[in-house]
């Protein structure tokens, strides 16, 4: 009996391989609107639909995601891959995901480079600039009502993080970790944090470079970290990336790294696919496609070396804890970036009032970003002075 409800729940025949990877190839090719509505149409489409995914399994691949550093949205696609197909399931349905809009982003960076210096394309940035940190904003806004509720401690973790980040214009990982063991501590009196954060603490800093000489090795690299420092949404990512492209390598100029921001915002996927555009910038196709690979090993190899042992450290509240005081911080980083980002992108009175209407559309109705997008790019056109 139990196996026949079990089969009648879950159906893995029902759909080829095939079929299940295309389903994310579709669904990165079409998927607009953050790792939350990107989760909502894998539960619409894939447990209430299709009944290709069990309940059970598409719960515990969304509490993972929500734990495990990488953007929310490819690590729960991993996840199910790896539930339907072990490795190979997890590989085929990360690269079906993340391709379409990698591919995207590489041909709006081709233009991008080719283009840039026109008339047109500085007025279209011009307006999408503003537009974003309205997005990124009410992202920001989002989160921390998703993430902190009523919590003062994890308000006061926020707090910090806002108020550094928008004073030193980078982000600061040990307060990131401080912010974990904080609330560990708050949270579990009698237990030391020093086991359960000791891992976190021994990963790389921002300023590291592990001796590599090659660029792309180079780029490789400092992408990977990035990927161990992203929670929940990959707009967690920006401040990390902004101390680094920006201030640290010198790889992009304030207006370029808000433009990488963009057309993050305005293709499909995984919102960390902006780091293909940086790494397209820096060094071709090559370095695309060597900072792509590292922001989202870090997330497949989460997945795939933790899943078989999930359940069993899942619920443990220290972890939980500490999870949750990371993403407290990460969360206040992405605020202050807002400011940050602010300065470079909103500095006169169109843009000012570009990125006042955006956010206000956003508030008040629930309007696709990449429309929005396209509509700021033609206000800048048509704003836009020399």
């Amino acid at each position: 009996m139990n196996p026949e409800s079990n089969s009648a729940a879950y159906e893995p025949n029902k759909a080829s391989m095939a079929q299940f990877v295309g389903y994310f190839l579709w669904l990165g090719t079409v998927g607009f609107g953050g790792p939350i509505a990107l989760a909502g149409h894998m539960q619409q489409d894939l447990v209430d639909t299709r009944g290709w995914v069990r309940k059970e399994d598409y719960l515990e691949g969304l509490a993972l995601a929500q734990l495990a550093p990488g953007p929310l949205a490819a690590q729960l696609a991993i996840y199910l891959g790896y539930i339907r197909a072990g490795v190979f399931g997890a590989t085929a349905v990360g690269v079906a995901f993340v391709l379409p809009s990698f591919l995207m982003v590489l041909g709006l960076s081709v233009a991008y480079v080719r283009f840039g210096g026109l008339p047109w394309m500085q007025g279209m940035f011009y307006g999408i600039g503003a537009s974003v940190i309205g997005i990124i904003a009410r992202s920001a806004f989002k989160l921390t009502k998703l993430t902190l509720g009523k919590d003062k401690l994890l308000w006061g973790i926020f707090a910090i993080l806002a108020v550094s980040t928008a004073w030193t214009s980078q982000e600061i990982i040990w307060l990131f970790l401080l912010g974990g063991v904080v609330n560990l501590v708050a949270r579990n009196p009698r237990r030391s944090p020093a086991k359960s954060a000791a891992s976190l603490l021994l990963a790389p800093g921002t300023g590291a470079t592990f001796g590599a000489h090659g660029i792309l090795l180079q780029i490789f690299i400092y992408f990977a970290k990035a990927g161990l420092f992203v929670f929940g949404s990959g707009l967690a990512v920006v401040p990390f990336l902004y101390g680094g492209v920006v201030q640290g390598h010198h790889w992009l100029t304030d207006h370029q790294f808000v433009d990488a921001v963009a057309v993050a915002m305005i293709t499909p996927g995984p919102v960390v696919i902006t780091v293909a555009f940086i790494g397209y910038l820096v060094a071709g196709i090559a370095g695309a496609t060597a900072a792509a690979l590292g922001i989202f090993l870090p997330v497949y190899l989460v997945v795939v070396l933790l899943a078989p042992s999930y359940k069993r450290w899942a619920k443990n509240p220290q972890l939980n804890a500490f999870v949750r005081g990371v993403t407290a911080a990460a969360t206040g980083a992405i605020a202050g970036a807002v400011i940050v980002l602010a300065r470079r992108s909103v500095y006169d009175l169109p843009t000012i009032l570009i990125c006042i209407v955006s956010l206000a559309i956003l508030f008040r109705w629930k309007v696709p970003e990449p429309v929005l997008i396209g509509c700021a790019a033609l206000a800048g056109l048509a704003l836009w002075h020399r």
